[in-house]
């Protein structure tokens, strides 16, 4: 009898500990629990309060989710394109680019790829910029400018393809302040050569910002740069064409006497 209860009570005890176990297991998430009672329409309603409300992140995760769920549903495309909304707006760079990619690769004709292109030069744009050096001031134009320079070609291919778009004058204006982001790189690189006396590689960098950023605001510097380059190289005929285009171009330059 004694033998019997105790084997009654283990076992009692076992499926306690096991119901105890489920109850302290694992739970859905939030997501989770709203796509198991919810269709389509009410996740993407949901998805798109969260988007007013500014949070991005949540909606990305019920995005994200709906996206797997209903690939091919009638949503699906607008689904798509907010992701890679809320994909840039909460520094999902990576996300972004890889939803973009794949909706101008399965939708080329569709009547928003304009928008999914213009997204992909502000998203790779976001990935060169660096809000804790422009908080504290700190110039970092030496960084790598990879980003700036997809960026840029993003915004080419925009234009190219959809001159007429309604994001292809933003889509201009920041392909010159990328191109002022890019010479301004040329010209720290220049520096960095002149103050290890490189003098060759110094005139070179000038040269590539006279020949390819001519309509930024640092053409006078890459000219100051050159005569300089030329002047240490002795390299006179070099020197009395790049100062000849300074004083033509730049007349109050402190490099003019």
């Amino acid at each position: 009898m004694i033998n019997k209860i105790k084997l009654r009570d283990i076992i009692i005890g076992s499926a306690l500990v096991a119901l105890v176990g489920c109850a302290s297991g694992p739970t859905d998430s939030d997501t989770d629990l709203i796509l198991k009672n919810r269709g389509a329409e009410g996740l993407y309603e949901d998805a798109k309060e969260k988007m007013k409300l500014g949070n991005f992140n949540a909606a990305s995760e019920v995005l994200s989710a709906l996206d797997s769920r209903f690939p091919f549903g009638p949503l699906s495309h607008q689904v798509q394109l907010d992701l890679i909304y809320s994909y840039y707006k909460t520094g999902k760079t990576q996300e972004s680019l890889a939803t973009i990619d794949r909706f101008v690769r399965l939708n080329p004709n569709h009547s928003d790829v304009d928008y999914a292109m213009y997204m992909r030069g502000l998203t790779n744009m976001e990935v060169d910029n660096n809000i804790f050096q422009e908080l504290v001031g700190i110039d970092r134009s030496d960084r790598d400018p990879s980003n700036s320079r997809e960026a840029f070609n993003d915004f080419r291919r925009l234009i190219e393809k959809y001159p007429n778009s309604k994001y292809a004058a933003d889509a201009q204006k920041r392909m010159l302040f990328i191109k002022s982001r890019l010479a301004k790189y040329e010209i720290a690189i220049a520096r960095f050569y002149m103050r290890r006396e490189a003098y060759v590689a110094a005139a070179n960098r000038g040269r590539y910002v006279i020949e390819n950023y001519f309509d930024t605001n640092h053409v006078q510097e890459a000219l100051e740069i050159m005569v300089e380059c030329y002047d240490q190289l002795d390299l006179d005929e070099l020197k009395n064409n790049a100062m000849k285009t300074l004083k033509l171009n730049y007349p109050n330059s402190s490099f003019i006497s």
